[in-house]
This record gives C-alpha cells, sequence and structure tokens, in this order.
C-alpha cells in the first residue's frame, strides 16, 4: 500500500522557489559593464576614424558580390 507520498503540484513548487539577492545583482551589474566596454569601444574607434561596424559589412558584401568583376 502506497504511504500518501503526495508531491505539490509544479507551478506551486515554482511559486514558493526565492532567489537571493546576488542572484539579481550580478547579472544586470555584467551587463551594464559590458553595455558600457562595448560602447565606449565604439566610441574610441569613431574618435580614431576607423570604419563603423555597418561600414565594414557594407565593404565586405561590396567586395564579395563584385569580385568577378575585376
Amino acid at each position: 500500500m502506497s504511504a500518501g507520498t503526495h508531491s505539490p503540484h509544479p507551478a506551486a513548487r515554482a511559486a514558493q522557489t526565492r532567489l537571493p539577492w546576488w542572484a539579481v545583482v550580478l547579472p544586470a551589474v555584467a551587463f551594464a559593464v559590458l553595455l558600457t566596454l562595448i560602447t565606449g569601444a565604439q566610441d574610441a574607434h569613431a574618435a580614431a576614424g576607423a570604419p563603423s561596424g555597418l561600414e565594414q559589412l557594407l565593404e565586405l558584401l561590396r567586395n564579395a558580390l563584385f569580385r568577378g568583376d575585376r
């Protein structure tokens, strides 16, 4: 005979789960730091006169499409 083990519904179990404060803060801080680094790198390239990512992509496409015309 079964001992009457009753497992709660998965939704009820998920509602009882709590995250520690750092599980929310650390990813948010990491995202902000990486976003700042990426933005700063774009500004540095622009200040140096380097072509932007879109310009490089268009140049690669132009070279790939019209390579046979040369």
